[in-house]
């Protein structure tokens, strides 16, 4: 979800595209968005791939199983792009019509992204959060409506 649905309940086409950069990240790197096999210091795939790409090695992102069978230029377009569809401000955001153009067309210049919105990593140690929260108690009880 984008960030200003995620805080403000405010929901755009932009929020759409935000969703478009996490799947074209996530196709890319074979990961979930909060997958647990990223490294330790990463909450989630925008991050990582945020901080790979500020190094200069995005390519570490990249799933083994496409990494040989696409040509680099591609795949790294393919990131660049997920990038600037996860930009923290909505209007940063390219329009959808943009992004088509942007990967079909290798020689349209594509921007720099900015720094995406960091998500504080949800506290899931050992699962025990997701386990308490199918075994909850509810005690409290139902009122039956009753209509005019």
């Amino acid at each position: 979800m984008s960030p200003e649905y995620v805080m403000g309940g405010a929901f755009s086409v932009k929020s759409d595209i935000y969703s478009f950069g996490v799947l074209l990240l996530e196709i890319v790197s074979g990961l979930k968005i909060s997958s647990p096999q990223l490294i330790m210091n990463f909450p989630n795939l925008t991050t990582y791939a945020w901080r790979l790409w500020e190094d200069g090695n995005a390519m570490e992102q990249v799933d083994s199983t496409i990494a040989g069978s696409c040509p680099i230029h591609e795949v790294l377009r393919c990131i660049h792009v997920g990038l600037l569809c996860v930009q923290h401000h909505s209007d940063a955001r390219p329009l959808m019509s943009s992004v088509v153009l942007m990967l079909e067309n290798e020689i349209t210049l594509l921007p720099e992204p900015e720094q995406p919105a960091y998500f504080a990593a949800r506290n899931q140690e050992n699962g025990h959060t997701r386990e308490n929260m199918d075994n909850s108690q509810n005690t409290m009880s139902i009122t039956t409506l009753i209509g005019r």
